[in-house]
């Protein structure tokens, strides 16, 4: 499959085409390559962003208390902590005040 591409000029501070050019050598790419790279990552993190907040809308708030409130399981292990020895998991039931 052959991408269609379109070109245009693109006007860059002297400092910012002269970065680029010592990092896209240094990635051993063009500096083409390298900017293209470079705007797909942007886009993919910025469209990443969008689904969550659009997915986080739909959330029921509620039934996430819900089930990380839920009686049952396992206690976190004992290797499951931070540097300060506190563990990781941390009850979500002071939320239930805080407004969704």
């Amino acid at each position: 499959m052959t991408t269609r591409t379109s070109t245009f000029p693109l006007r860059l501070p002297v400092s910012m085409k002269a970065a680029l050019e010592k990092i896209s050598e240094r990635d051993g790419t063009s500096m083409n390559q390298f900017l293209v790279i470079a705007a797909a990552e942007k886009i993919a993190a910025m469209e990443t962003e969008r689904f969550f907040e659009e997915r986080s809308r739909r959330a029921d708030r509620e039934a996430f208390r819900r089930i990380l409130n839920r009686k049952g399981g396992e206690p976190p292990r004992p290797d499951d902590a931070i540097e300060t020895g506190e563990p990781l998991y941390r009850p979500i039931s002071h939320l239930k005040n805080q407004r969704s």
